[in-house]
This record gives structure tokens, sequence and C-alpha cells, in this order.
């Protein structure tokens, strides 16, 4: 059977995954790009089963999302999805594109997942998926939705404690960390509904530095730092550990 390098799925925004101002949650933009990419990844035969039998898992590291417009409840949102090869020899790069099923964008991403053996939580380079499975994930000639470098975010001093946020059973995944959503749920609690109204993100960077486990808890700061850009930054600093969990920055645009 051939295996399909460019993935289709399509989804839609349900009550519970909508905001105040009835749009789709930046969390729920991330949770249906990576249940895309497993889809593609199983039909490519790195299924999680297949991974995780020869001790290897992937662990997203890095993400860049832009958004052009935010669905709403009961919209249908059209994924496109693919691999576009390594990037700085160690990111597994993956794009994809978020569409009306009429065609008009809604967001393009690209993200960076790194290959771990999750019983040691070590990197693996990205040459041990060739030597467990005999086949190479493809790079689509790499074809880009966006074409950002997964570089570290400069986040400048000073940034203010916005809240603490507790690693519980609901924040928790397979792997026994905090999943990847959570996070951007933790980005957006920094900011509150009057500051939100009427203005929905119009970029998104995040980098995983270190994971988060269950029981751990982190301070979220966030700040400006004068930037005349309009560009936020945030961080999450482990408490019980004192490592950084976490890095952001983002901006905003106003809802037509």
């Amino acid at each position: 059977m051939e295996r399909p390098t460019i993935w289709f799925t399509e989804t839609f925004v349900k009550t519970y995954e909508s905001d105040f101002q009835g749009n789709w949650k930046p969390a729920c933009f991330l949770q249906a790009m990576i249940e895309a990419a497993s889809q593609h990844a199983a039909a490519l035969g790195f299924d999680y089963s297949s991974l995780l039998a020869k001790d290897m898992v992937w662990v997203l590291s890095r993400f860049v999302v832009r958004f052009t417009a935010f669905p709403t409840i009961g919209q249908k949102v059209m994924i496109k999805t693919w691999p576009k090869g390594i990037q700085q020899r160690l990111f597994f790069m993956r794009d994809f594109e978020l569409t009306t099923p009429e065609g008009a964008p809604l967001a393009a991403a690209s993200f960076g997942w790194l290959l771990i053996n999750p019983k040691i939580r070590r990197m693996l380079s990205p040459q041990a998926v060739f030597q467990a499975f005999g086949q190479d994930v493809p790079d689509n000639g790499g074809l880009s939705a966006l074409n950002e470098q997964m570089d570290k975010i400069n986040i400048p001093e000073g940034l203010s404690e916005r809240f603490m946020a507790n690693v519980r059973y609901s924040a928790v995944d397979m792997l026994g960390h905090a999943n990847a959503a959570r996070y951007v749920e933790w980005v957006s609690d920094c900011f509150s509904q009057e500051e939100q109204q009427g203005r929905q993100l119009a970029w998104l960077r995040l980098n995983y530095i270190n994971e988060t486990r269950p029981g751990e808890r982190l301070s979220i700061a966030a700040g400006q730092n004068g930037n005349p850009a309009g560009e936020w930054f945030i961080q999450g600093t482990n408490l019980d550990t004192h490592l950084k969990a976490f890095e952001a920055s983002l901006a905003w645009s106003s809802i037509h």
C-alpha cells in the first residue's frame, strides 16, 4: 500500500471548545493539529504503539502558529498536514494548513518534534527511525506552510508572575507529563477576559524546555517589557525543580 505523504482530515468546533466570544480556543487548534499528525504518522507506519515497542516516541518540542481567522461553534475545519524533513539535525518538521471547507485560510503552522526514548527520557538521533523501521519519514521536498526556524525565544527580564499552575490529573498525558495543549491554556490564562475582548491571537510561538510532571507547580510570568511591536512574552518556571519549563511569545490582532 502506498504511504500518503500528505494527510487531509476534518473536524468541527464543539460548544465546549469555544471561548466567551464563541471562537475556537487556541489550545483546540493545537489539539486538532496534534491529532491529525498522529493519524498521519499511523498511516505512514509510525503509530504510537509501534514506536513505543521500539523504545521511541515523538515529543513536540517547538511550534509556531499564525492565525488568520478563528472558526466559531459548529463550523467545519479542514486540516492539511505533512512532514517536511529535519531541521537543525534534531527536529522532525511538520507543517499544517487549516482552512474552511471553502478554502478560506484559518491558520498555518510549523511544528518541530524530537525523537525520545521514553524509558530513559533521552533524545535519539533522527536516523534511529530508519534503523528501527527500515524506512524514513517522507520530507515532501521541504514543502512549507511557514518558513520558520525553530529558534530560541529571547525572553526579557522583568516579567511579572500572573498565576501559579498545579500539574494534576487533567493536565497529564500518556507519557506522564503535562500535555502540549495545556501549556497553550496556561498562556491564554495570562490574559483576562477584558484584555481579550475584541481581539484574537495573530501568532503564537512556544518552546517546551523541560517536561513538567504530576504534582509539580509552575510559576507563569508574562510581560512586554516595553516591546514596541506589541509582542508579549510568557515564561513558565518549575517551582519544584527550579528549571524553566517553557517559553512563549505572541501578538494580538483585532477581530474584524
